[in-house]
């Protein structure tokens, strides 16, 4: 069985077969042909340390990835890499495009590459040739073939009148306003081109003959490029598109409610393949949920931000029910240099984003509020499923030794991140929140 898997930057689930109004009809068939997951999720809503925990199979701080590759944060562990793990088993291993965890590429366990110069927007083409070529070489044993692409990530091309902003919706966290639904058409534009490219490599490889022995894996790092989304630990910047069409009952257009990580990719294809797998995954199995014996395989997933452009440590876990975020600094207000620049963040900021206060802590009713607007933490009628949350959390961060348990993270040796307030270059960050052994008891009683 041959793997591929392809992914996009900032698209979240604003995808034709997740019912938006963003037309994708090449994702549209895939997902037809094959299993769309509904409630699948990123480990970290931010570009390296998302990838990083789908290709390790683990959590960011476990892997190593706490911030940006672009900013000099490098994968720790490189060995863990899927392809370094499937070329120990017999694949062979290629990289078209878009990888964003370390400088050097060939300690991955690429053996083909072929990374797109610059790996920015312009370069799905290149990146779309490349993956062609590849497919049509001549394979004497199965391949693992990585496709990254930079779409859809900022900048937006100008959208078309195929686009029309007069008649677009902004995501949900936003206001409809000529500038968001400006923004929006954009992004709608740059959909387009992503799915042109999904098409070419469907394409290609049914013409090659190696459809139906190939397991097609598409998804994306995290939520759109937009304010309240993409390094946020709601559903906005935690919720990513998963469809996945192949052998072993990946077919038949069914879709899959159960909660899932990306964190679970790894173990699924472990089982697929019949290797055992390594002892540092934390996934499990998708299987059961594609064969319909289970309706669940995670009662709790998990997610974390410690580094993107600027240092914002953070940590969530989610049930089907209930989302519990909790930060660890005490900077007030926006972390404004997290929120990519565009016409959404411009209004924002036109209309007092700099100085909106955020919830240091954080629980939201995801069957009444599945938007995260109404915070509960303060409100003496759940006290019960905070308790339970916080409890869930906290067990999670001691399992798995989060540096945050000992304090403030550090940045990585040679890195470069923001100051939290890019209003004021000169202005320190504000003392970080240190956890004492009272604080320590009290999340453990709460």
């Amino acid at each position: 069985m041959n793997i591929i898997y392809l992914h996009s930057h900032d698209t979240g689930r604003y995808l034709q077969p997740y019912g938006h109004a963003v037309p994708a009809p090449n994702l549209q068939r895939l997902a037809e042909e094959g299993v769309l997951f509904r409630k699948a999720f990123n480990a970290a809503p931010t570009c390296s340390p998302s990838r990083a925990c789908l290709l390790t199979g683990q959590n960011a701080h476990g892997c190593g990835q706490l911030g940006l590759a672009n900013r000099d944060f490098f994968l720790q562990h490189p060995e863990r890499h899927l392809a370094n793990f499937l070329r120990g088993h017999g694949y062979r291993t290629a990289l078209c495009g878009f990888q964003h965890l370390v400088l050097d590429t060939r300690t991955l366990g690429y053996e083909w590459i072929a990374e797109v110069n610059p790996p920015g927007s312009g370069s799905a083409r290149g990146t779309t040739a490349a993956a062609v070529e590849f497919i049509n070489q001549a394979h004497d044993r199965p391949f693992f073939l990585t496709v990254g692409y930079f779409e859809t990530h900022r900048e937006f091309p100008e959208p078309t009148e195929e686009e029309d902003e007069r008649y677009t919706l902004p995501p949900a966290p936003l206001p409809d306003t000529p500038q968001t639904r400006y923004d929006m058409a954009s992004y709608k534009r740059m959909a387009k081109i992503l799915d042109d490219q999904v098409g070419a490599v469907l394409e290609a490889l049914e013409q090659a003959g190696l459809a139906e022995d190939t397991l097609f894996i598409y998804t994306t790092d995290h939520g759109l490029a937009f304010p309240a989304m993409k390094c946020t630990l709601t559903d906005h910047g935690m919720g990513v598109a998963l469809i996945v069409r192949g052998p072993h009952g990946f077919g038949g257009g069914k879709v899959v409610d159960g909660m899932i990580s990306q964190i679970d990719i790894y173990p699924t294809l472990c089982e697929l393949l019949g290797v055992e797998p390594p002892e540092w995954l934390e996934g499990r199995s998708v299987l059961p949920l594609v064969a319909g014996t289970a309706d669940e395989i995670n009662e709790e997933i998990f997610a974390e931000v410690t580094y993107h452009a600027a240092y914002e440590p953070k940590r969530a876990v989610r049930t089907q029910r209930w989302k519990y975020i909790r930060r660890f600094d005490r900077w007030p207000t926006t972390t404004l240099p997290n929120i990519d620049d565009g016409p959404s963040k411009q209004y924002l900021l036109e209309n007092g984003l700099a100085g909106r206060t955020v919830h240091q802590e954080a629980l939201y009713d995801l069957v009444y509020d599945p938007n995260e607007a109404c915070n509960l933490v303060n409100d003496p009628a759940y006290a019960e499923p905070l308790a339970e949350m916080r409890r869930r959390l906290w067990s999670w961060m001691e399992r798995t030794d989060d540096p945050l348990l000992r304090g403030p993270v550090p940045a990585a040796e040679g890195s470069y991140v923001d100051s939290a307030d890019e209003t004021n270059p000169d202005a320190e960050r504000a003392a970080v929140l240190q956890w004492r052994d009272r604080e320590r008891l009290d999340m453990r009683q709460g």
